[in-house]
């Protein structure tokens, strides 16, 4: 069978975090915040704060900003639920908006109508590893016309002065927007380590901070990692030092924390990105592209473009044109019957249970939907070779012609 998206576990990786079991510290210490250091290195943020996933730093960050009931966040309707979870969890509104036409990520212009003054946040989604039109979003929020409808209800609100632009990269780390890596480009860059990721700690997160000048990072980071610890004042590595068992709870916070025994896999996992994890998964997804070149009914994914933006190859969205739903579910039959794993990415938000029964109906969100309904998922993956790669192409076509052909 060739799986979907296995993570990288080599001996390195088992070494590393057998080092971390003997050192004796195994919870937030020395190797996160070493991992910390070398991702805000990597991305250009400001400062960084690893979490115990991307849900869970998005989530600390809207609460850390004020934002709660009466509250509007605009997200896109094609993203995972864990980007309009953690408005709900808030209490505040997931306001939908469609994605551009012909593409998956969402449609800047879509979001300037969204704006109300209870909005308080834009959440753009770097889906694929993609980046987002950032400095469209940012214009929008710039704009003096909607910076005068900002109402702030927080001290930070009013000391950010207008939308604050949270972007949910989880499959974003190593991407390029415009020759700048993602994590410097917005207000706040949330990404995903979990285990099908391009870089992998098995469960965890980032924060990566590129808030203003105004802003204190250092102080807010301080505030975020004790956010993160139960609102505890002192950390694991804190309390450890001679006569430092004392601490206080200085607000009700949240458990949230990485451990080191994530950092360690991290911390190999990053070394090795650059020259290693992102030249294999450009390699694979070129030669995917290849071999569906002459397909007349293939919609490749977009990787680069021509104002200095790369993707992070997280995934290789393949698309059937004019391919319906159930016709694209048979082609992932077929997949399924010679045991190759396949997906989708994803269940638009308001064909969910959850949200539709909130009131959201995907027929608002026409463009999301054309996006969806023929699109497949194909495995890439470090490990994945080149013979694999040719026979999930040639399984493909040959389900496109048992399947769409007829249909």
């Amino acid at each position: 069978m060739i799986p979907f998206s296995p993570p990288r576990i080599d001996e390195a990786i088992i070494e590393e975090v057998s080092n971390a079991l003997r050192s004796g510290w195994i919870t937030t210490g020395p190797r996160t915040k070493q991992f910390e250091l070398e991702i805000s290195e990597y991305v250009h943020a400001r400062k960084t704060l690893c979490v115990a996933s991307a849900t869970a730093g998005l989530e600390l960050m809207m609460r850390w900003m004020g934002i709660a009931e009466g509250d509007e966040v605009i997200i896109p309707a094609y993203t995972y639920c864990a980007t309009a979870n953690v408005v709900v969890h808030c209490g505040a509104t997931p306001v939908m908006v469609d994605t551009k036409p012909g593409e998956f990520n969402i449609d800047s212009e879509a979001i300037r109508n969204a704006i109300t003054p209870k909005t308080k946040a834009i959440v753009p989604v770097d889906i694929a590893g993609w980046p987002c039109d950032y400095n469209a979003i940012r214009e929008i929020v710039e704009d003096p016309e909607i910076v005068k409808q900002f109402k702030a209800e927080s001290s930070i609100q009013k000391k950010l002065g207008r939308i604050a632009i949270i972007a949910d990269s989880a499959h974003g780390f190593g991407a390029q927007y415009q020759n700048q890596p993602l994590g410097s480009v917005a207000d706040i860059t949330v990404f995903s380590f979990h285990a099908v990721k391009n870089l992998t700690t098995a469960e965890g997160g980032a924060i990566c901070m590129n808030l203003p000048n105004g802003f204190d990072v250092d102080e807010i980071y301080k505030e975020l990692n004790t956010l993160s610890l139960h609102g505890q004042s002192k950390d694991a590595l804190a309390k450890s030092k001679k006569g430092g068992w004392r601490y206080d709870v200085l607000t009700p916070g949240y458990k949230c924390n990485m451990t080191d025994i994530q950092a360690a896999i991290g911390l190999i996992e990053l070394r090795r990105y650059k020259s290693e994890t992102l030249p294999r998964r450009k390699a694979i997804c070129q030669r995917y592209n290849a071999a569906f070149a002459g397909k007349d009914w293939a919609i490749l994914p977009t990787f680069t473009d021509q104002s200095g933006s790369e993707s992070s190859y997280h995934l290789y969205q393949l698309r059937i044109k004019g391919a319906t739903e159930p016709v694209r579910d048979a082609m992932i039959q077929c997949m399924a019957d010679v045991d190759i794993a396949v997906n989708v990415h994803f269940l638009p938000l308001p064909m969910l249970t959850a949200y539709k029964d909130l009131g959201y109906d995907i027929s608002d969100y026409p463009n999301t939907y054309k996006q969806y309904q023929n699109e497949i998922s194909l495995p890439v993956y470090f490990d994945l070779t080149d013979d694999q790669v040719d026979q999930v192409a040639h399984a493909i076509i040959s389900a496109y012609e048992k399947t769409a052909v007829n249909a």
